[in-house]
């Protein structure tokens, strides 16, 4: 007797298959709030912990002692209530998730031995820097990876403005870090400068792109308390042009960064609390949608047959996953800039040239450079590079 072939599944079916997936999706992400809020805390604690383990190894032990202490509780207490979660949720993690969350679940489970071993300074910074970074990384990129087929367009711009707000602020913390090695040793090497330019450039762009997707409130806010401060400029400055610096200087700049990490993390449990409204609001408006009708499924055809005029926003988690590869690229770097001298040199006669053809002094050059390079959305030394080129079509008159 021959079977009867299965009935084919019609175009209506799929649209209600569909719809259905959507809402588990959007109850998913609701519910990641806390989640989100935990990564966030552990998160902010280990760049804690990794710039004062930095300041307490360049200065020998001299500095940072106990700050090095206090940051190191607050991971353990965050990673605490972090493990406590999952304890609760298990299942509610999977897929590429499932797999950042275990790989930074090993490197926490090494953070005691990390800690020994700077304490033995068994370690240069910049190998515990890296060690951090590694720990840091796949933590940041569980949230994203938890809805890898987020459609919905406002769920994914309030994702994303999230993310990259998250990676501007690791390269803060980064910068941070960097800095605290240069002025704990008293001195910034060509390749420290190299390593704190080019995460000055980095963190510009994620935050140009959290700016241009964040609500009004939290762009005010960010403009308000979180841009760097004139200090932190003039540091910036200091390390980038002076060869040697004073290693007083390193708690200062210390402080001054923390304080704007402080900024961003309350705008990121903002950014957090948004989200999870976004979606919130999403779910409720496809729940109260009466049962898929013909009429309904015609609709959604016609809407998704105009998908090309759509909002950017669906497209933009691939973008933020790119910038997450870029950072983890970078991150490798650490150990093989070496090479930088050069550019370096093609900054301060780019910057020497501004002075004398512009008439300014060394503090606006710098600016004008980084203000170029940021417009441009190009690293400051490629900037640099294309000013020295041209400058034999300049009138090279210096103002008087």
């Amino acid at each position: 007797m021959n079977q009867q072939a299965p009935r084919p599944q019609t175009a209506l079916e799929w649209f209600r298959d569909t719809r259905r997936h959507q809402q588990q999706q959007l109850r998913h992400l609701a519910s990641l709030g806390d989640f989100a809020t935990l990564i966030s805390q552990l998160v902010h604690a280990l760049q804690r912990e990794r710039g004062a383990s930095n300041v307490w190894l360049c200065s020998r032990g001299a500095l940072f002692g106990p700050e090095r202490q206090q940051s190191a509780a607050m991971v353990d207490e965050a990673l605490e209530d972090f493990q406590r979660w999952l304890a609760s949720n298990r299942t509610m993690i999977g897929g590429n998730a499932a797999g950042k969350l275990a790989c930074a679940l090993w490197f926490l489970e090494g953070i005691s031995e990390l800690r020994d071993e700077i304490s033995a300074s068994r370690l240069p910074p910049e190998q515990a820097m890296d060690r951090f970074i590694r720990t840091i990384q796949p933590l940041m990129e569980i949230i994203p990876d938890a809805n890898d087929a987020l459609s919905d367009p406002q769920v994914a711009q309030a994702l994303t403005a999230l993310y990259s707000l998250m990676q501007g602020k690791e390269w803060v913390g980064q910068e941070r870090a960097v800095g605290a090695m240069g002025f704990a040793r008293g001195e910034f090497s060509a390749a420290l400068r190299q390593m704190l330019v080019d995460r000055i450039d980095a963190q510009q762009h994620s935050f140009a792109t959290f700016l241009s997707l964040a609500g009004p409130a939290e762009t005010a806010l960010f403009r308000e308390t979180a841009e760097p401060t004139r200090d932190i400029e003039t540091m910036r400055r200091e390390a980038c042009t002076h060869a040697r610096t004073s290693p007083q200087l390193a708690a200062r700049w210390f402080d001054l960064q923390t304080e704007r990490l402080d900024a961003l993390r309350l705008i990121e449990i903002r950014l957090i609390d948004a989200l999870s409204a976004a979606a919130r609001l999403s779910l409720q408006h496809t729940e109260q949608e009466p049962q898929a009708s013909e009429a309904a499924f015609a609709a959604w055809v016609i809407e998704q047959s105009h998908a090309h005029a759509a909002p950017v926003e669906r497209h933009l988690l691939p973008l933020v996953r790119q910038q997450a590869r870029e950072l983890e690229k970078l991150s490798r770097e650490l150990t093989s800039l070496q090479e930088t001298v050069e550019e370096r040199n093609v900054i301060d006669k780019a910057k020497t040239l501004l002075m004398n053809h512009q008439g300014v002094s060394e503090e606006i050059a710098w600016q004008q450079l980084r203000k170029l390079a940021m417009n441009q959305n190009q690293r400051m030394v490629d900037i640099a590079r294309s000013l020295l080129l041209s400058a034999s079509l300049w009138t090279l008159t210096p103002k008087r």
